[in-house]
C-alpha cells in the first residue's frame, strides 16, 4: 500500500463585513435593563445584537449552517426566538447567549413567530402552509394546525381570548378555536395574497395589509353565547367543526356562510379602508406593543407611521364633533342633530408621517419610549441599520434620524479580495467602496470612496492599493490618509483582471477592450509636495481579438496566461509578446485561472462549472473535473503547493489536489453565490465574500485530513438528510383533519429512540442473567458474586430499570413524543412495567405520565387487545392517580403559599405608599404654617 498523503483542514474563523442580513426582520431586544437601545438582527446563520447608541455589536447569538428566516422576541425581554431555513426553531436566552429550547417540527423555512401576552406559548408558521403551536415552558409541542394552501405570512394570539389568526399567500385569514384545535371562520374578503394582519383598539379591531394600497379594517365582535343548549351531543364533538365563511363584495358587503351559526365565536365586519402612500404590496404592517400606533411599508423606500386613537381619545373627538354640530344647527335654526353622528375610520386611524429611508426597507420595529418619544429600526436592502426618533409631542411630528449602523459592512457585493503581503491586512472593494480590514481584529480600519471595483491588488510595501474598476479606470490609494492619489484612463471598457509581476517592479491588465495592458511603478514628483510619490506608467500594450476576462504571469516571470471570451487560454511570451500556447476545452468563457508557483501547472476554472488542469511545458490538459454546480467564479493556488480553492456561484468553495486531482473538503458557510476569494501569502488563511454579503474568513488548522474519513463523514451526513426526508410515520386512529402532532421525525428523534431501544435490551439481558444467577446461588447453596454490568458500573452501580429510567430523562422534551412514536410495539410492554414501577416511587411523575398517556393513545388498540397487560393497565391507573392527586395537592399548596406572600408583600407597599403620603402631607402643612407666619409677621 503506497503512502497517503497528509492534508491539513481548513476551518471557519469568522464571519464579518455584514450588518444585518434583509432575510428576515429586525427587532428591538431588552438588554442591560433597557429598552429601545439594542436591536436583533439576523446575520447569515447567525443572529447580532447591535448597540444602536455607539454602532456597536454587543451580543452574538450563533447558529449552525442554515439561514435565519424569523425572529421574535419574548414579553419578558429575556429570550429570543429563532427561526431558521430548515424550518428549526431555536429559543436562545439573552443573558448567557446560548439556545436553551430547540424545536423541530416544519418541514420548510419558518416564516412567522409569534408569543402569546405572558410568553408561555410560541406560535410559528412556515412556508409548508402548517402552523404549529408550542409549549415554551414543558419545551414541546403542543399540536399542528393544518389549513391554509400557501406559505404562512403573519400569525397572531388574542390576549383576552384563546384564540389565533393567521393569514397566507392563499388569500385568507383564518381564526382558530385553540381549544378545540380547529378552524371555525375564514374571511376571503381579499383578492390577493395577504402580507400581514395587526390588532388595534383592544383587539376589537383587525387591519390586514395585501398586495394593493389599500389597508383593509375589520371590526370585531366577540359573542359570549357560542353553544345552543338544545344542540344534540354529536354537533358539540371536536371532530366535525363548521368553519364560517366571509366574503367582502365589490359593494362592500359582508356575506356570510355558516352552516351552524350557534358555533360562532366571533363576528368580523369591514369597517372600511386606510389607504396607503404606495401602490405596491404590503411588506411589513405592526403596531407598537401598547397598539397606539401602526407602521407599514412597502417594497420602497418609505414607512408609513399612522397613531390609533384610545376609547377615551375617540370619545372627546366624538363629543366635540356632536357640540360643533349642534351649534351650527343652533345658528341656522334648524332642528337637533342626528344621533348617527360618528368618527369616519381616517379619524380614528390618522397618518402622523412618512419616513423616507435612504434605500428600500426590508423590514422595521417600533417601540413607544418612557419618555412619549416613538422609536423606530429599520433594516435597508443595503446592508444598514437606521434608527429614527418620533417627538410626538411636536404640533406636527417629523422623525429625526438618531443613528445609522454602517461601518460594519459595503453597501453592496464585494466583487474583489486582497491580501497584504504581511498577512495583516484584508482589502474588500465593491461598488462604493474599499475597506480595509484588520484580520486578527476583523475591525475595519479605512474606508475609501471608490468607482464599481473589479479588481484590486496591494502595491508592493502594503502602503497603497490599486483598484481596476467598471469603467475601465485604475485607481490608486493610499492607506495612510486614505485618499485617492491618481486616477487613470487605463481601458475603454471595464478593467476584468490585475495581476503582480514576480519582480514586484509593476503589473499587467486586463480589459473588456480587448487589450492587454502593462504598467510600470515609478516615483513622480508631486505639485503641492516636495517629495515624490507613487505612480504608474503605461509602458507596453497587447491587443487581442477577444475581450480579456483574466491575466496571470508565471512565477519566472517568462510567460503570461491569457482568459479571452472565445472560452480559450492563450499563453504568450512576457520579453516579446510573441504566442506561445492555446488552451483550448472548456464550452463556456473561462473566468478565472492561476499559474502554481514552480511554473509547471496551470488550472481554468470556467462558467462551463468545469474546472481544468494543464501543463504549461506543452499545454496538455492533465486532467478535467466537474468542481461546481454552477459556475466557477474564482480560482487559487495555495502557495508552495499544488493545491488549489476554487469559489463557485453554489455558495461552496473547495479545496483540490492538482497533482492527484482529488477533491479534498468543502467549505460551506455562504448561503448564496461566492463571488472572490483571496489567499494569504503564507497559506494559512482564506477570505471569501458573497452575494449574502458577507465576508467569512477560514483558517488552516493543525489537524490532519484524511480522504477516507472525509468521504465517510460525508456519506453519513447524507443519510441523515435523507432519514430527515422520508415520511412522517403515521398514527394509529389519527384523522388527517385540521389538528395534527406538533413533532417531526429527524435524526435525533431515531437516536433517542435507539437509545431507548438499548437501555430497555441491557434491563432485559441484566433481568436474565440476575434470574440466572439466583438458580445458580440456590444450587450451590450458597451466594455467589454477581458481575455488574460496566455500563451500570459507569453510573455508579444503579440498577437496570433505573439505567432506564436515567437514559428516558436524557431525551429532550421536544423530541419524547416523535422517539416514543419510532419505538417498536415490542418494547412498550416492558416500558409500561417500567413506568408502573417508576410512578409507585414517585420519580418524575409528570414526564412519565406525559410518556405513558402518548404511548396509551398511539398503541391503544394492541394494549387493550393484549390480555397480558391487563393487570398492568390497572396497576399504572391506581398508582397514577394516587401519584398524580398528590402532586396537584404540592401544587395547589405552593400556590396558595406564594399568594398569600403576594398579599403580604402588595399590603406592605400599600402601607408604605400611605405612610409617605401622610408625612409628605404633614410636611407640607407645616411649611404653609410657617409661610402664613412670615406673611403675618411683614404685616
Amino acid at each position: 500500500m503506497g503512502l497517503t498523503r497528509q492534508y491539513l483542514r481548513y476551518e471557519p474563523a469568522a464571519l464579518f463585513g455584514l450588518v444585518a442580513s434583509p432575510r428576515a426582520g429586525v427587532v428591538f431586544v431588552a438588554l442591560r435593563g433597557e429598552r429601545g437601545r439594542y436591536v436583533a438582527v439576523p446575520a447569515c446563520e447567525h443572529v447580532f445584537v447591535w448597540d444602536t447608541r455607539k454602532g456597536e455589536k454587543v451580543l452574538i447569538l450563533k447558529g449552525l449552517k442554515q439561514q435565519v428566516s424569523c425572529l421574535c422576541p419574548s414579553p419578558d425581554g429575556l429570550h429570543l426566538a429563532v427561526g431558521y431555513e430548515d424550518g428549526a426553531i431555536s429559543v436562545f436566552n439573552l443573558l448567557s447567549a446560548e439556545s436553551t429550547i430547540t424545536f423541530n417540527g416544519h418541514r420548510a423555512a419558518v416564516t412567522a413567530l409569534q408569543y402569546d401576552h405572558l410568553g408561555g406559548r410560541l406560535v410559528s408558521g412556515s412556508k409548508d402552509t402548517e402552523v404549529i403551536v408550542w409549549d415554551v415552558i414543558n419545551e414541546s409541542g403542543l399540536y399542528r394546525l393544518r389549513g391554509h394552501k400557501d406559505v404562512i405570512t403573519q400569525v397572531l394570539f388574542l390576549k383576552e381570548k384563546n384564540l389565533l389568526v393567521t393569514c397566507a399567500k392563499d388569500t385568507l385569514v383564518k381564526w382558530w378555536d385553540l381549544d378545540t384545535q380547529h378552524c371555525f371562520k375564514t374571511l376571503v374578503g381579499h383578492r390577493a395574497e395577504v402580507w400581514g394582519l395587526a390588532l388595534l383598539s383592544k383587539e376589537r379591531r383587525l387591519i390586514t395589509g395585501s398586495a394593493d394600497s389599500e389597508l383593509r379594517v375589520w371590526d370585531l365582535t366577540y359573542i359570549l353565547e357560542v353553544k345552543d343548549p338544545d344542540e344534540p351531543e354529536s354537533k358539540k364533538s371536536k371532530g366535525s367543526p363548521s368553519p364560517e365563511t366571509e366574503e367582502n363584495t365589490e359593494e362592500d358587503e359582508t356575506l356570510e356562510l355558516d352552516e351552524h351559526p350557534e358555533e360562532r365565536i366571533i363576528k368580523c365586519s369591514k369597517a372600511g379602508s386606510i389607504m396607503r402612500e404606495g401602490r405596491d404590496r404590503v411588506v411589513t404592517l405592526s403596531t407598537d406593543q401598547m397598539g397606539k400606533f401602526l407602521a407599514c411599508h412597502g417594497t420602497d423606500s418609505v414607512l408609513e407611521v399612522f397613531s390609533v386613537l384610545s376609547e377615551e381619545e375617540v370619545q372627546k373627538k366624538l363629543e366635540k364633533k356632536i357640540k360643533k354640530a349642534r351649534k351650527k344647527v343652533k345658528q341656522n335654526s334648524e332642528e337637533e342633530p342626528e344621533r348617527s353622528i360618528q368618527l369616519s375610520l381616517q379619524e380614528e386611524i390618522q397618518r402622523i408621517t412618512n419616513i423616507k429611508a435612504s434605500s428600500k426597507i426590508k423590514s422595521f420595529d417600533l417601540i413607544l419610549s418612557p419618555r412619549g418619544e416613538l422609536k423606530m429600526v429599520l433594516l435597508l436592502q443595503n446592508n444598514v441599520i437606521e434608527l429614527y426618533n418620533l417627538n410626538l409631542s411636536a404640533q406636527m411630528p417629523q422623525a429625526l434620524r438618531v443613528s445609522r449602523i454602517t461601518i460594519g459592512g459595503h453597501r453592496s457585493d464585494v466583487r474583489t479580495l486582497a491580501f497584504s503581503s504581511d498577512n495583516i491586512a484584508i482589502l474588500s472593494a465593491a461598488a462604493e467602496s474599499v475597506k480595509i480590514w484588520n484580520r486578527s481584529t476583523l475591525q475595519c480600519i479605512r474606508t475609501m470612496e471608490c468607482e464599481y471595483a473589479l479588481c484590486s491588488l496591494f502595491v508592493p510595501g502594503d502602503r497603497q492599493v490599486i483598484i481596476g474598476t467598471k469603467t475601465g479606470k485604475l485607481q490608486l490609494y493610499d492607506l495612510a490618509s486614505g485618499s485617492l492619489i491618481e486616477t487613470l484612463d487605463a481601458h475603454d471598457g471595464a478593467v476584468w483582471s490585475i495581476a503582480l509581476s514576480p519582480d514586484q517592479h509593476g503589473f499587467v491588465t486586463g480589459g473588456a477592450d480587448k487589450c492587454v495592458k502593462f504598467w510600470e511603478f515609478e516615483l513622480v514628483k508631486d505639485e503641492t509636495n516636495v517629495q515624490k510619490r507613487l505612480s504608474m506608467k503605461h509602458v507596453r500594450i497587447l491587443q487581442l481579438d477577444e475581450d480579456v476576462l483574466c491575466v496571470r504571469y508565471s512565477p519566472n516571470q517568462k510567460l503570461l496566461a491569457v482568459s479571452l471570451l472565445d472560452c480559450t487560454v492563450k499563453v504568450f511570451y512576457i520579453d516579446t509578446l510573441k504566442f506561445f500556447l492555446s488552451l483550448y476545452g472548456h464550452k463556456l468563457p473561462v473566468l478565472c485561472m492561476d499559474i502554481c508557483y514552480d511554473g509547471t501547472l496551470i488550472a481554468t476554472g470556467s462558467a462551463d462549472r468545469n474546472v481544468k488542469i494543464w501543463g504549461l511545458d506543452f499545454g496538455d490538459c492533465h486532467r478535467s473535473l466537474f468542481a461546481h454546480d454552477d459556475s466557477v467564479m474564482y480560482l487559487q493556488f495555495v502557495p508552495k503547493s499544488h493545491l488549489f480553492f476554487t469559489a463557485g456561484k453554489d455558495s461552496k468553495i473547495k479545496q483540490w489536489d492538482a497533482d492527484k486531482f482529488e477533491h479534498i473538503q468543502t467549505l460551506e458557510g455562504h448561503h448564496q453565490e461566492v463571488w472572490c476569494l483571496a489567499l494569504s501569502p503564507n497559506g494559512d488563511y482564506v477570505v471569501s465574500a458573497s452575494h449574502d454579503k458577507s465576508l467569512r474568513l477560514w483558517e488552516r488548522t493543525r489537524e490532519p485530513l484524511i480522504l477516507e474519513e472525509e468521504r465517510e463523514m460525508q456519506q453519513e451526513a447524507e443519510y441523515e438528510e435523507s432519514v430527515a426526508k422520508e415520511e412522517q410515520p403515521v398514527v394509529a386512529g389519527e384523522r388527517q383533519g385540521e389538528a395534527g402532532l406538533a413533532g417531526k421525525k429527524t435524526i435525533e428523534t431515531i437516536k433517542a429512540a435507539e437509545k431507548i431501544m438499548e437501555a430497555i435490551e441491557l434491563y432485559r439481558e441484566e433481568m436474565a442473567k440476575q434470574k440466572e444467577h439466583n438458580a445458580v446461588c440456590k444450587a450451590a447453596g450458597k451466594e455467589v458474586p454477581f458481575p455488574v454490568n460496566p455500563i451500570l458500573r459507569a453510573y455508579g452501580n444503579i440498577t437496570p430499570s433505573a439505567y432506564v429510567l436515567e437514559v428516558f430523562k436524557k431525551v429532550k422534551s421536544s423530541e419524547l413524543e416523535e422517539s416514543l412514536l419510532v419505538l417498536p410495539f415490542s418494547y412498550v410492554h416492558d416500558l409500561l412495567r417500567l413506568f408502573n414501577e417508576y410512578i409507585q416511587q414517585g420519580s418524575d411523575v409528570e414526564l412519565l405520565c406525559r410518556a405513558l398517556l402518548f404511548l396509551l393513545k398511539i398503541h391503544f388498540g394492541q394494549i387493550t387487545s393484549n390480555q397480558m397487560l391487563v393487570t398492568v393497565i390497572e396497576n399504572l391507573k391506581k398508582t397514577t392517580i394516587s401519584r398524580v392527586s398528590e402532586a396537584q395537592d404540592v401544587l395547589g399548596f405552593n400556590m396558595a403559599g406564594l399568594q398569600f406572600l403576594k398579599r403580604e408583600i402588595e399590603a406592605k407597599d400599600e402601607v408604605t405608599f400611605f405612610a409617605d403620603a401622610t408625612e409628605r402631607f404633614e410636611e407640607k402643612k407645616r411649611k404653609r404654617k410657617k409661610k402664613e407666619k412670615m406673611v403675618l409677621a411683614m404685616l
